[in-house]
């Protein structure tokens, strides 16, 4: 079985030999590169085709955000994981947008990220729970109650259903396909129709950016 390509990339040298370190005693990953800037990153992704890439938002000569376009732009089926200790959820957005299939806060405990990339090869998207949660709790605070029960606003605009819309909450908070499923008390293909529906709708090329959009324009809020 071939092994998961992954490429590190941060400036922080100490950091990097943390994750390589974490990374290297799963048999299934092979570290492929390790860049401590942007251009670099950018560069050794064209070479090297990772599977994965753990991407610092914060890089020298050319920042993460602008280095994750340049990758994704290059490389259509590369997975980025974006890796931050700044949690403002406008940068978070900015991300996905970008092609980002993850964002991750740094304070993340070994297991978790073996696991996230593991996520994140399979096809799917990750955000630090932490800061999921953030942005669905500020999201909130603009609704005029503040009770546990989802609440679905809707504009002139609007194009998706209530349905989609519960699902898309569930995805900011990161939930997999199958808890998404048992959640609604759906199966987990009607959760795949209508994620496709609702991709298809917003233009989006992952569910994540599609639920990220869709929070932006103010279409998902939590209230009472």
């Amino acid at each position: 079985m071939d092994k998961i390509k992954i490429l590190l990339a941060d400036d922080h040298h100490l950091f990097i030999r943390g994750m390589e370190s974490i990374l290297s005693e799963d048999q299934s990953f092979q570290i492929v590169g390790k860049a401590y800037n942007g251009k670099q990153a950018y560069e050794m992704a064209v070479e090297q085709r990772p599977d994965v890439i753990l991407l610092d938002m914060n890089m020298p000569v050319i920042d993460g955000l602008q280095a994750l376009k340049m990758i994704v732009n290059e490389l259509k089926d590369v997975r980025v994981l974006m890796l931050t200790m700044n949690d403002r959820e406008e940068l978070l957005v900015e991300a996905l947008k970008s092609g980002a299939k993850g964002y991750l806060i740094k304070d993340l405990l070994p297991n978790e990220l073996v696991t996230f990339v593991h996520m994140v090869y399979r096809g799917e998207n990750v955000i630090t729970g932490q800061m999921a949660g953030k942005i669905i709790e500020k999201s909130s605070k603009q609704a005029e109650n503040s009770r546990n029960q989802v609440e679905f606003v809707f504009t002139k605009k609007d194009i998706l259903t209530r349905r989609e819309k519960e699902i898309l909450v569930h995805v900011m908070k990161g939930l997999t396909n199958r808890e998404i499923a048992l959640a609604l008390l759906i199966s987990e293909n009607t959760v795949k129709n209508h994620l496709r529906n609702i991709m298809e709708k917003l233009q989006m090329n992952n569910r994540v950016q599609a639920a990220a959009y869709a929070l932006q324009e103010g279409w998902l809020q939590k209230g009472s």
